[in-house]
């Protein structure tokens, strides 16, 4: 089976065509304002808009499918965990309290603490649909041009776009290893008792490791053999300047935080929603 977990797939459509850059400057202006804001209508608007994108975008969920899974196990670890030792925090921050039902004497729901993890929930799924969306409609490439236009180290952004690029790779040697090795007769199944399960996994990821470790010198042969960080500056190929539609993008951002911004400075004062006041 070909996993399309990270890869980056060429597409033509409106998310696509933008610049490096502008997916960027937008990830990162939209991001700052659900960081921001702890207004649960405003995080709920940038959630619609940040899953409409990615229906526009058409990124298959196949390619998010594992990732999602592993945020909503995060998300409900982290939901648990911060009722379990800030159980009133809601109350402190709203300045009310009202009682949805008793557990025992310290762990008290109420309408307070719920906004407040609740608003945290948001959080995380608006952002994380953002980051899918600049990780797979962004060429490595281009990713690494932006970067640099904005001040990073050029080494530093040719490492990033590495990464990105041998996370597919290793997901398929890791699949073609295990493949192999169960022509060979390791059963990986259900079937298998647990450590016996995880001995014959070890079989993959000792020859993955060695794998990737080749991989790994070759990549750094070659980039010396070529004189990579011989200048401390260069070009790149992969740049993409801006056009009208990466204005449209930037400009649709900046409203949305600046909405934001006002939202929080003139009707809430504050970062926060507080409903239970008059």
């Amino acid at each position: 089976m070909k996993s399309k977990l990270f890869d980056y797939i060429e597409k033509d459509n409106f998310v696509f065509n933008l610049s490096g850059m502008t997916k960027l400057l937008c990830f990162l202006i939209l991001t700052f304002t659900v960081m921001f804001s702890y207004d649960a209508r405003v995080i709920l608007a940038v959630l619609i808009f940040s899953f409409w994108v990615l229906h526009v975008s058409e990124i298959q969920f196949s390619q998010i499918r594992v990732m999602l899974y592993y945020v909503l196990v995060f998300i409900a670890i982290n939901f648990v965990l911060t009722f379990l030792f800030s159980p009133q925090y809601g109350v402190e921050i709203y300045g009310a309290k009202h009682v949805w039902f008793t557990i025992t004497e310290r762990y008290t729901v109420t309408a307070e603490q719920m906004l407040y993890q609740g608003t945290k929930v948001l959080k995380y799924l608006s952002v994380i649909p953002l980051g899918m969306i600049f990780l797979l409609t962004t060429n490595p490439s281009e990713f690494a041009a932006s970067l640099s236009s904005i001040g990073v180290s050029y080494k530093a952004s040719f490492a990033v776009a590495l990464t990105l690029r041998y996370f597919p790779d290793m997901i398929r040697d890791y699949n073609d290893i295990a493949l192999s090795q169960q022509a060979r007769g390791l059963d990986l199944s259900n079937k298998e008792r647990l450590g016996r399960r995880l001995k014959n996994m070890m079989n993959i990821f000792v020859p993955l490791i060695f794998s990737s470790l080749e991989r790994v010198e070759t990549i750094s042969n070659a980039m010396d053999l070529r004189g990579f960080g011989k200048h401390k500056k260069r070009t790149w190929y992969a740049f993409k300047p801006l056009e009208k539609r990466d204005g449209i993008a930037i400009a649709i951002c900046i409203v949305i935080a600046l909405a934001s911004l006002a939202i929080t400075l003139f009707v809430n004062h504050g970062r926060f929603w507080n409903p239970f006041t008059a």
